[in-house]
């Protein structure tokens, strides 16, 4: 356990620079005590460790001391290895750098580390769109990410669902963000969330932004994502399934049915889902055919007779009689 903790402190020290002992402390999870311990270990041992005293004191490594990553364990080689999403980097234009990094970390391991980790390579592969996402091209992602790495401001012409659909946007990118194969820039004013695939001219302003010290990305996007599925609850249906109807609801029309669902006595289950609205609900119930039964609201029971009727009336042979 102790090795560990001083090789981390090592590592910390080495990739952030100056840390007082409390800060160390916190990031560790021990008592500032055990810090002063390890830190005078580490002295003890020749690491070129300084402590400076004062409100600005901390501790620091000698400029230009490096430590080799001959501490890691198994487990995290593996886990470093398995972080490695080559396609996305390449669409970064990090492809070769990612590769170079990772060349650079498996030189410094032991070599049954080194032997696991391109093991790992071997045997597992990260594929993030889903099945039946067609690939967009993002000609604009490497510039989009260099604003983001050097705060620059950007001047865009981007592409909505709304009118006009074409608008030009003076944006402050504060973050990327990769969802299911598909790249997001959050910027300010806001900020927002843009499609990078929608963005259809772009020119860097001159002048540069600073991202508030208080901007959490994860967490504007995990409340981002939060706000966006609220949003997609406008209503609800009352329905009966059949029971092979309930058992292709997925998603959250798969939890309500789970929350809500009432068995009835002919087998059927009467249940109140979630819709976005009309249209998108009667198309998503006509997929499941006769299996489900629109209780309510009666415009939506109402439109599902409407489209059935429909239906039935287009494949109607000469000799089908006419539909009650």
């Amino acid at each position: 356990m102790r090795a560990g903790r001083l090789l981390s402190i090592l590592l910390l020290l080495q990739t952030r620079g100056r840390m007082t002992a409390a800060e160390l402390a916190a990031e560790l999870e021990v008592s500032v005590r055990t810090v002063y311990r390890d830190t005078e270990a580490l002295h003890a041992a020749g690491v070129p460790l300084y402590g400076d005293a004062g409100h600005r004191g901390g501790y620091r490594l000698l400029d230009g001391y490096r430590t080799r990553l001959t501490g890691l364990n198994p487990e995290e080689a593996e886990a470093l290895f398995l972080s490695g999403v080559p396609g996305p980097a390449a669409e970064l234009g990090l492809g070769s750098v990612l590769a170079a990094a990772q060349l650079k970390v498996r030189a410094a391991l032991p070599p049954a580390l080194r032997e696991q980790a391109g093991r790992i390579q071997a045997r597992f592969h990260l594929d993030a769109p889903g099945w039946y996402a067609q690939a967009r091209p993002v000609p604009f992602l490497p510039a989009v990410a260099d604003a983001v790495w050097n705060g620059h401001v950007l001047q865009l012409r981007y592409r909505r669902w709304k009118e006009p659909t074409e608008v030009d946007r003076r944006l402050e990118p504060y973050g990327l963000v990769l969802k299911a194969g598909r790249w997001y820039l959050v910027a300010a004013p806001g900020p927002r969330v843009y499609r990078i695939d929608q963005i259809l001219g772009l020119q860097r302003l001159e002048g540069g932004f600073r991202v508030p010290g208080n901007f959490d990305l994860a967490a504007y996007w995990q409340a981002h994502q939060a706000e966006f599925h609220a949003s997609l609850h406008t209503a609800d249906a009352v329905v009966r399934l059949s029971p092979e109807g309930a058992a292709r609801l997925t998603g959250p029309a798969g939890r309500a049915l789970r929350a809500t669902g009432e068995p009835q006595a002919d087998g059927w289950t009467r249940a109140v889902l979630p819709i976005e609205s009309l249209d998108h609900a009667c198309r998503e119930f006509l997929a499941l055919g006769a299996e489900v039964e629109v209780l309510e609201p009666p415009a939506l029971r109402e439109r599902m007779a409407a489209t059935a009727r429909a239906i039935a009336a287009l494949h109607a042979g000469p000799d089908t009689p006419p539909a009650a």
